[in-house]
């Protein structure tokens, strides 16, 4: 217990210390007062020399501000970055990413994202090694060699050698395994000597052959234990693809509840083993679409940062500021294409006049782009055209003397006729803006030449039989052309026949110096000497007139909002756009310079 004695010595302490608490706050007081509020009254006499100091200070404040912002610029700078989610609306459905299946769109561009091919095209689609490091042919031009890069990877960290090179191809030329591809790999011999080497022999010269390894390779160590003809269905395919290409796969989401409606989602991540270095992209997500519409709703919502699929520029895009569109030519050309065995078209005279009522300058200019005019079977940039020997130039004077020549003459309507057959037959076109207003233009300048053809445009999949089972008068088709002029598919007599596998020679031309002349040109590797071996077949051509050759296609590519590193300039396929996706960039930021 505590006696009294202490309670009264804590009790004057506490009294003692209150009191100097109290005496120091007097203190305080009489401080603030002599040394402030009496002062106060003299701040008026000095207003001056206090608003010229505090003015002195601020406007320092305000020049060291604007100095550090003005010098920022010269050790930094408003750059692209690295991250951000990036996401492709593409107009088809997804249903196989292994690149010995994929043919559509949707398939292409997500092989294309996975997949690595030893070569590649690169934004001038000129051929550029991928996986390969170096590529040549022997004095014989039909043994290619081929040298992989170091340190390849695929996306679940096992090594990528020669094997795997192998195992692919082996696979294509396995036809159990039904790959489209199958045809083009019919007799070469893969060979892999070593680790990093892939040697390729040819049973005869194929100048286009390098373009044939632009494909994607898959790994053995996941496939080599599945039966080859139950590989087009395996989960590979469609739930855990892996490849050596820029994006790994995450996952496929599917929505909708009718055919109509269903739309896949799927989601890729940056490979950081890729041999060109991980992507900026955060990550890329592919968005499939049934139709036009729904993708433009999609757009307009911002869900998407860009289109592919269109046929043309929307309205609402056009006006839009952040929004731009790409329109890239490719290596292609849009032709009209007559089939020689349709009892009309079977005259040259008749063929020839065609080609000369179509004033093809007026029909490009009225297109919805800008477009490069065709103006026969190989393009401008092709080692085999010749500006000497293209097609038959426009002139109606010309047209109306050949079908006069050929027989077919003028009636009261107008249309020509010849024992009491009108000269007509049917052009056959895919459903879309472009080619209702090709088509048109085409009807227009025939008739006025009195030959009376009728229009049928047909969706994709009737089209694609009507073009498949040569069922047509006339057709309008676009084709792929590619960097090489190898277009032997197109034109050889053996490609026009009902046993022919593809039958891409639509217009069933048959002419034995175009045959000579195009198996000629393919089985020479010097480009000059290639260029004399076509001429003949640039001739034969231009005279039968097969085909009217009228515009290049272009990939209509339109993005929202920045897209850094986008530079392709032309392409042989859609899918091409991606040829450096791996350094696209949609972020900016402040960095230091270097």
């Amino acid at each position: 217990m505590i006696n009294r004695t202490t309670r009264l010595i804590w009790r004057r302490r506490y009294k003692h210390r209150r009191r100097q608490v109290e005496d120091i706050g007097e203190q305080a007081e009489e401080q603030i007062e002599r040394h402030f509020f009496r002062r106060l009254s003299r701040l008026y006499v000095v207003r001056r020399f206090v608003i010229s100091w505090m003015t002195l200070l601020i406007l320092l404040a305000g020049i060291v501000v604007t100095e550090i912002r003005a010098l920022s610029s010269y050790y930094r700078d408003f750059r692209p970055v690295p991250g951000g989610i990036y996401t492709e609306g593409v107009i088809g459905s997804f249903t196989n990413a292994n690149p010995i299946y994929a043919v559509a769109g949707v398939d292409k561009t997500v092989s294309s994202l996975i997949f690595a091919g030893l070569l590649k095209y690169d934004e001038r689609s000129v051929l550029v090694g991928d996986l390969a490091k170096s590529w040549s042919v022997d004095e014989s031009g039909r043994r290619y060699t081929v040298v992989l890069r170091d340190q390849l990877f695929w996306h679940d960290g096992q090594p990528l050698t020669s094997e795997d090179i192998l195992f692919t191809y082996q696979l294509i030329q396995n036809p159990d395994a039904k790959s489209p591809l199958f045809i083009s790999w019919r007799g070469i011999t893969v060979e892999a000597p070593d680790a990093s080497t892939v040697i390729f022999t040819l049973p005869n010269i194929l100048a286009s052959f390098p373009h044939s390894l632009t494909s994607g390779l898959v790994p053995k160590h996941l496939l080599k234990d599945v039966p080859v003809s139950q590989l087009r269905s395996v989960n590979f395919n469609t739930a855990n693809p892996i490849g050596s290409g820029p994006f790994k796969w995450e996952t496929v989401e599917v929505r909708g509840a009718t055919p109509e409606e269903r739309e896949e989602r799927i989601a890729l991540s940056p490979n950081s083993r890729y041999h060109a270095g991980s992507p900026k992209l955060q990550r890329f997500i592919v968005r499939t679409f049934r139709d036009d519409q729904r993708l433009l709703k999609s757009f307009e919502e911002k869900e998407v940062n860009a289109m592919v699929g269109l046929n043309s520029v929307p309205d609402f895009v056009e006006q839009a500021e952040a929004t731009k569109a790409y329109s890239v030519p490719i290596t292609g050309a849009v032709m009209v294409f007559f089939r020689i065995s349709h009892e009309q078209l079977g005259d040259v005279r008749v063929r020839q006049a065609l080609v000369r009522a179509v004033d093809r300058v007026e029909l490009v200019n009225g297109l919805a782009y800008p477009a490069i005019a065709a103006d026969g079977p190989f393009l401008r940039n092709h080692v085999a055209y010749d500006r000497k020997l293209v097609q038959l130039e426009t002139n109606t004077e010309e047209a109306n003397r050949l079908l006069d020549e050929a027989g077919w003459l003028r009636g009261v309507n107008g249309v020509r006729a010849k024992d009491g057959q009108p000269l007509t037959f049917t052009l056959q076109a895919q459903n879309s803006s472009e080619f209702t207003y090709v088509t048109q233009f085409l009807q227009k300048s025939w008739h006025s030449v009195g030959v009376q053809v009728k229009i049928e445009q047909q969706e994709e999949t009737d089209f694609q039989t009507i073009v498949r089972d040569h069922n047509y008068g006339a057709l309008l088709n676009g084709i792929g052309l590619g960097a090489d002029p190898d277009v032997y598919a197109y034109w050889h007599s053996t490609q026009g026949a009902a046993q022919a596998t593809n039958r891409l020679n639509f217009s069933e031309y048959s002419s034995v110096p175009a045959d000579q002349a195009l198996e000629g040109g393919r089985t020479r590797i010097d480009p000059e000497l290639r260029a004399v071996k076509y001429k003949p077949f640039l001739e034969a051509w231009r005279n039968d007139a097969p085909a009217l050759a009228l515009y290049q296609p272009r990939l209509l590519y339109i993005v929202r909002g920045n897209l850094f590193n986008f530079d392709v300039k032309t392409a042989n396929s859609a899918s091409d756009r991606l040829s450096n996706v791996h350094n696209w960039m949609i972020r900016q930021g402040r960095t230091n310079k270097e």
